[in-house]
């Protein structure tokens, strides 16, 4: 029956990419269609997922389908246990695309329902793929479909740029996958990846294991890797960003589970390396999140934040798989996936919720969008509690998966070796800071983009267009499952376990239970988290504080009290009273600015679009700003030297061409003696 349902859903993916590329998206029944197609095989898997989880691994035989060697897939816990959350949230962002395309001009032509269908199938082709070729195709084919929603809508060349570094990221992925792919094939004569178990430690194993490390951690966005992130997430069109970033990023993720599952214990240095990549990935994506002006952009630097904490946890159960602690394994993968459900929930509604906002505004600056939830009502609510959820605050899930890394970084002191235990000690110092400024960005958006008052102040467009039921329907499970889920994350925790158990003991991972309904970091007499009572508790200490400092107050609480409002001097404060989006991270981008560098220039803000003074004059001269704008390390001392060095490469290649046919005879003799010496080198 699961294998039923699998392919069912991926038969009605086919049709809904067949249906977009023929009929089109002229009419809106055209364009609704292939997206209610969409989320009924996203039903269909999620199905086939929850019972992958629950029954006995088996593998499928396909035989030569494929064409090289022997096609086979995996259907087991691991594969059911992101089946479930990746097409699940794949149904509901389906809904949300249903809705967003409904209005006329937001898509056009031919295209943007095939490369999303073709994202959620090739995810679900990558997760239960059983041999090398099926999960390579898969993969490469999220990289296809990549390049399909980032460019499909392209209306600028600085979209075409966005498209590129997409489609580049991701064949550096492939590359890397591709190599480990090979050595580990060659060193077990198998390309079925369950063979590759056998591989025993050694040279080979250590560096195919750096390779496939690398290869997921570059569709992730782990630090190098990561500037495709901001650039290219905004260039798809409206909830098709949720997709990418909550749905085929866990694709990723999934490969470095399973992976961990099949090669064993990495290297030391290899532990070293993950977890402080980890912790300077989160820290890097969540300050550029709270200085950017663009609310795309704040997204998708938190995407980046959100892969370095994941992967700090999957670097405690790498620590626990090199000194052979098999608790700190899943201590570390439970905390890991637990980040990886929240992660995959709160960015999809964030997407999604966002999608509509921009849609009516017509852009993506904050300060354009400020106040606009409060016409928004049900994309605005999931929008803040995805926020919430984000920023690691109780009561989401998002704060019971934070708390769980957290507390999985202090098992340091269970470890012998000392530059292990330095390592986690550091990632655990920045996954702390993480969450510190993760609070500031998100408070910002929630403030200004949700609660703000100055949408209404300024007489903005009343047109609002907050999804269809449909869609209203999908965004309210999406916030609602933020809240849902820490309620029930004893039995989240219980699945989770199932689902890994081709990694680690599910009997290892439920001792993260210490009752039925309060949580540990699997060792006993540690630390204990009841994400349920908080449920309870919350509300009672809440009215309680209230009822105390109502009556200490003598009742004057809730009196209003007016008094002149507080100047300032600086830029990014606009009118008598509030902060503009630039404006509230100013003080962080001065920090930033002092460490990393900073270019400023100076700005003439349209003195109309500040809101004037009681009293003032209507036509005010423009008011002067000194704008910063933060140095990017990676882009600017990695990849902006990388690509000068190859544009002079291409150009002494262009010379090459034009010289003589002894010359290049010369060249192809050097090139086989350099091949012949590599494959001698090898045997």
């Amino acid at each position: 029956m699961t294998g039923g349902l699998l392919l069912a859903g991926v038969v009605i993916w086919a049709l809904g990419a067949a249906w977009d590329l023929t009929v089109g998206a002229e009419r809106t029944w055209a364009r609704v269609a292939p997206y209610a197609a969409a989320a009924v095989a996203g039903g269909l898997v999620t199905a086939a997922g929850v019972q992958m989880v629950l029954t006995t691994p088996r593998t499928v035989d396909l035989g030569t389908t494929l064409g090289l060697g022997e096609t086979s897939l995996r259907l087991d816990p691991l594969a059911g246990l992101f089946l479930t959350l990746t097409a699940g949230l794949g149904a509901a962002v389906s809904l949300c695309m249903a809705s967003w395309v409904r209005t006329a001009g937001r898509v056009r032509g031919h295209g943007t329902a095939a490369g999303y269908l073709l994202l959620l199938g090739s995810v679900t082709t990558v997760i239960v793929a059983g041999d090398a070729f099926t999960f390579l195709f898969g993969w490469e084919s999220i990289t296809v479909a990549f390049l399909v929603l980032t460019s499909v809508s392209r209306r600028q060349a600085a979209a075409a740029t966005s498209s590129w570094v997409t489609a580049g990221l991701g064949k550096i992925s492939g590359a890397a996958l591709l190599i480990g792919f090979l050595l580990l094939a060659a060193h077990s004569h198998s390309l079925q990846l369950a063979s590759w178990a056998r591989i025993g430690p050694g040279d080979l194993h250590d560096v195919a294991y750096a390779l496939v490390v690398a290869g997921f951690g570059a569709k992730v966005g782990l630090v190098p890797f990561q500037v495709w992130l901001p650039v290219g997430y905004p260039s798809a069109p409206g909830p098709a960003r949720a997709a990418m970033a909550g749905v085929a990023a866990n694709a990723g993720f999934y490969g470095l589970w399973r992976f961990l599952g099949l090669l064993g214990a990495p290297p030391e240095w290899l532990v070293i390396v993950v977890l402080l990549l980890g912790g300077i990935t989160a820290l890097l994506g969540i300050v550029f999140a709270a200085v950017q002006t663009r609310l795309d952009r704040v997204i998708a630097y938190s995407s980046v934040e959100n892969a370095g904490v994941i992967v700090v946890g999957y670097g405690v159960a790498l620590a626990g798989a090199a000194t052979h602690h098999v608790d700190l394994v899943a201590v570390g993968l439970l905390a890991a996936s637990l980040q990886v459900l929240a992660h995959a929930v709160a960015k999809s509604g964030l997407f999604a919720s966002a999608a509509f906002f921009e849609a009516d505004r017509g852009t993506d600056e904050i300060e354009e969008l400020r106040g606009v939830g409060r016409q928004h009502h049900t994309s605005a609510t999931t929008f803040a509690v995805g926020s919430l959820t984000l920023a690691g605050l109780p009561p989401t899930i998002g704060f019971v998966s934070e708390w769980m890394i957290l507390e999985s970084l202090m098992q340091e002191f269970r470890i012998e070796g000392l530059a292990v235990r330095l390592a986690m000690a550091a990632a655990g110092a920045l996954v702390a800071l993480t969450a510190g400024v993760a609070a500031l960005c998100f408070v910002r958006l929630v403030g200004l983009v949700v609660l703000s008052r100055d949408y209404l102040r300024r007489g903005r467009p009343t047109t609002v267009h907050d999804g269809a039921i449909a869609g209203r329907a999908a965004m309210g499970m999406l916030g609602g499952l933020c809240l849902a889920l820490a309620a029930a994350a004893p039995w989240v925790v219980r699945f989770i376990a199932h689902g890994l158990a081709p990694v680690v003991p599910s009997s290892v991972v439920s001792g993260a239970l210490k009752a039925p309904w309060v949580l540990q970091p699997v060792y006993t007499n540690f630390s204990i988290l009841s994400p349920s009572w908080l449920y309870l508790a919350m509300p009672i200490g809440l009215v309680a504080v209230f009822l105390a400092a109502w009556g200490l107050s003598g009742g004057r609480l809730l009196r209003i009290r007016r008094v002149p409002a507080w100047r300032s001097a600086s830029s990014g404060v606009m009118g008598p009273d509030h902060y503009s989006a630039f404006g509230y991270a100013n003080v962080l981008r001065h920090v930033l600015g002092n460490v990393l560098g900073a270019s400023r220039t100076l700005v003439a803000v349209d003195g109309d679009s500040v809101t004037p003074e009681p009293g003032a004059a209507a036509d005010r001269p423009p008011h002067l700003e000194v704008r910063t704008k933060v140095v990017e390390p990676v882009e600017t001392y990695l990849y902006r030297p990388a690509r000068a060095l190859w544009l002079g490469l291409a150009s002494w290649a262009r010379r090459l061409q034009s010289g003589r046919l002894d010359a290049y005879v010369a060249y192809m003799l050097v090139a086989l003696l350099v091949v012949l010496g590599l494959v001698a080198a090898l045997r």
